[in-house]
């Protein structure tokens, strides 16, 4: 039976995650040093583990709302209200999901009619082009310039505007690049995303994850908030990446026609994990600022390690990512990591897993201890010797 005729054209036309493929080579591979997962590698933190526990024991286990329980909503609101001077109602603006993956699909499903263009800044999360095209919108990629510090620039902006523009992506702080946008960076595209009447999915998961300076969202600054889909969750900064649990804040009509998908898709997020995560949001903050000090020391290590070794790169500002170029080896990325893997047994990813624009860069991850840095980039410097 040949099954295949079955499968949807549109599934068929979306390629497999560049990243996985290329770690699906290292899973049967011995004594291989990864930097390429970008998973923390802290144990979320006793508190809220604790809490799950103790949720169990207590026989919470039911369904909650569809929205997530409110108790946790508040929380959320107090949360960005606190670090972000933003104001949402958590009984109509805020809502709980499965991850902030399954709000970046829910948000896009909820606004997108066939043919819609979806602007996406490159570098850029592997997961936004895909959701796009499942939705039939069009994925139309805006790429910016290391000279520019990788963030996304007026002129960028408007050199995409098409009548048919719809959405806007904002991806910062930035998987792979670790590039921030300051308040006054945001400004200037906000009047551009005003001017054009856009909608804005801001996906702000590492906005705790900045080492210079305070994390500013597009959402605070005037007129933004009615036109943004803010996105964040708990997998970074709390370390709980197998927990999955997000959440979106928006105007209540958005996260009403979210909610109509979400409750037929997935009802609820787990609701032990929503309980812990309020625990999280009360009582962890020093979890955080400690694991917040320890990536910056890892990231100042890298990018000295990197530069000493001959690949100058830029220097990241949020989340846990190092994006140095590799053209002068003239290979491809995807020829330089398998290479590296194959020859020195270190595992990075190739930069075109993040666009077409990305070509010539690899990302590599600095959520590991600074031992297994250490030893990655004595095998990196091993392997540039040869082909530098």
């Amino acid at each position: 039976m040949n099954t295949n005729k079955y499968i949807s054209e549109v599934v068929k036309s979306i390629p497999s995650s560049r990243i996985r493929k290329f770690f699906d080579l290292v899973t049967n591979s011995k004594n291989i040093i990864s930097l390429g997962v970008g998973e923390p590698d802290f144990v979320t933190p006793w508190k809220i583990r604790k809490e799950e526990i103790e949720t169990l024991n207590r026989g919470n286990t039911t369904y909650t709302s569809n929205l997530g329980l409110l108790e946790l909503r508040i929380a959320i609101s107090y949360f960005l209200k606190k670090h972000y001077n933003l104001n949402y109602y958590p009984e109509k603006e805020i809502m709980v999901t499965i991850g902030a993956c399954e709000a970046i699909d829910l948000a896009l499903r909820a606004l997108l009619n066939d043919g819609d263009e979806v602007l996406i800044p490159e570098p850029s999360y592997v997961s936004y082009a895909p959701c796009v095209i499942l939705t039939r919108g069009v994925p139309v990629f805006i790429p910016t310039d290391e000279k520019n510090n990788f963030i996304l620039t007026p002129d960028d902006l408007k050199s995409k505007i098409t009548s048919k523009t719809k959405v806007l992506i904002l991806p910062y702080p930035n998987n792979p690049t670790d590039a921030i946008m300051k308040k006054e960076e945001l400004e200037e595209i906000a009047d551009v995303i005003i001017e054009n009447d856009l909608i804005v999915i801001s996906d702000e998961i590492y906005s705790e994850l900045i080492y210079k300076g305070k994390h500013v969202s597009i959402a605070s600054l005037p007129g933004m908030k009615e036109r943004t889909i803010l996105i964040n969750g708990f997998s970074k900064a709390f370390a709980m990446t197998g927990w999955r649990l997000g959440y979106i804040a928006a105007e209540h009509e958005f996260i009403e026609a979210m909610n109509k998908i979400h409750q037929y898709t997935t009802i609820c997020a787990p609701i032990t994990a929503q309980y812990a995560a309020i625990k999280g949001i009360y009582e962890c903050e020093e979890d955080i600022v400690k694991m917040r000090e320890t990536y910056n020391q890892r990231r100042k290590f890298i990018v000295n390690g990197f530069r000493e070794i001959g690949f100058d790169c830029f220097e990241p500002k949020g989340a846990f990512y190092i994006f140095p170029p590799i053209k002068k080896t003239g290979m491809t990325s995807q020829e330089f990591c398998k290479k590296l893997l194959k020859e020195e047994k270190v595992a990075v990813v190739p930069g075109n897993a993040f666009g077409p624009s990305c070509e010539g860069y690899i990302r590599v991850s600095y959520a590991y201890s600074i031992d297994k840095i250490a030893k990655a980039l004595e095998r990196i410097k091993h392997f540039a010797e040869k082909i530098l």
